[in-house]
């Protein structure tokens, strides 16, 4: 059927507003779960007021978690759709994409371990803990926050290598904008570029190279939303890919 997917028989255009809503939400979830509530909470190198600020926000610390949960979930799909979205142009590479995608969202998920795991459970006044100090716990909880600060930054290279991918499909489909795959092989490539910084040369990694993944993945979220894919042009690649 022209404008659907042919294995789902959803149309295509179904596909692209639903990458664009989660896209957005992923951005959103993230900035909250990953960004502000961290920067809140953790105090530097001062385990004390790390504690007492986990403690006296602990809700905030809780939809830190659930921010990121709702992340993760967006980012699954979106590796599904965007492996839809983009076989048409070369399946093993949309599948490959689809992949590197899974397995950041993995890795992730074993740092936030040390987000919310291990701090939730040193809090939570056990009885097995008290054989610790009131210091030793705080410094332990502090450890554990540095540990996924470190984690997570050790393994931004999936994430940035699924959009560089992905972004390359793009501009040689014909049914989304080349400008916006050259923006998120830019963003994708900040992700790596801040792994491999932070391996070989840490006097140079910066947060900063994350942020140039944010002009093409709004600018995406928006396309996607407002226009989808170009039908015709997707109806012939479909047709192309097919034969």
């Amino acid at each position: 059927m022209s404008g659907t997917d042919p294995s789902a028989g959803i149309p295509v255009q179904t596909y692209a507003r639903t990458a664009g809503v989660l896209f957005l939400v992923s951005i959103i979830a993230g900035g909250f779960g990953e960004g502000y509530a961290p920067s809140v909470l953790i105090h530097g190198n001062d385990a004390a007021a790390t504690v007492a600020a986990l403690r006296e926000q602990d809700t905030l610390f809780r939809l830190s978690f659930a921010a990121y949960l709702v992340e993760a979930i967006c980012d699954i799909a979106i590796a599904l759709i965007f492996y839809i979205l983009l076989r048409p142009v070369s399946r093993g590479l949309a599948l490959l994409a689809a992949f590197f995608g899974i397995i950041s969202t993995v890795t992730y998920a074993c740092c936030e371990l040390f987000y919310f795991g291990l701090p939730h459970l040193l809090l939570s006044d056990a009885e097995y803990l008290r054989t610790f100090t009131s210091e030793q716990i705080a410094t332990l909880t502090l450890l554990s926050l540095k540990l996924f600060s470190y984690g997570a930054g050790l393994f931004l290279v999936f994430y940035g290598i699924s959009w560089i991918i992905r972004g390359w499909l793009m501009i040689r489909s014909g049914y989304l904008p080349s400008l916006l795959g050259v923006l998120m092989i830019i963003g994708g490539l900040g992700f790596a570029a801040r792994t491999f910084t932070g391996v070989l040369a840490p006097q140079y990694a910066s947060s900063i190279m994350l942020f140039l993944m944010a002009p093409g993945g709004v600018l995406l979220s928006l396309w996607l939303l407002v226009r989808g894919v170009n039908q015709a042009k997707w109806d012939a690649k479909v047709a192309s890919a097919a034969n």
